[in-house]
């Protein structure tokens, strides 16, 4: 296995982004491990991706997370893969596994500043993806 990739595939990024996003403080609750593949088994974009490879795909991310300026390699690599209508997913996703537990930290906020910069996602498009993810998750 390669732990330094130069380029990814298109699921390899959006997986990339659920990675980042959950190991941003540090931890990968079960919780959200649980969610990223539930995100890759439901999302149709994944209808073609290889349940097998979902494991290896997430750790090579974790170990390019680990080496000198990670973060930023792994945010390249994702803005690399993903073309523009890609994009929006790519942070719906993040905004999902971060919002899984129902609490946002700066580390997540952040995170997800940094990723929409990346993907230079316009801030009303994110806003409005930021929005939408808390109004699902809202608790009566």
């Amino acid at each position: 296995m390669n732990s330094r990739p130069t380029t990814i595939s298109q699921h390899a990024a959006l997986i990339y982004t659920m990675v980042l996003a959950s190991a941003v403080d540090g931890r990968m609750p079960a919780n959200e491990l649980g969610l990223i593949g539930r995100l890759v088994r439901q999302l149709p974009i994944f209808a073609d991706f290889d349940m097998e490879k979902l494991t290896e795909t997430a750790q090579e991310c974790a170990v390019i997370l680990q080496t000198a300026n990670g973060l930023d390699r792994v945010l390249a690599l994702i803005a690399e893969a993903l073309p523009a209508n890609l994009r929006e997913t790519a942070y719906l996703v993040a905004c999902e596994i971060a919002a899984a537990d129902r609490r946002l930290p700066f580390e997540e906020m952040r995170l997800l500043q940094k990723l929409r910069q990346a993907l230079e996602l316009d801030r009303l498009i994110a806003g409005a993806i930021e929005r939408a993810t808390t109004v699902r998750l809202a608790i009566a």
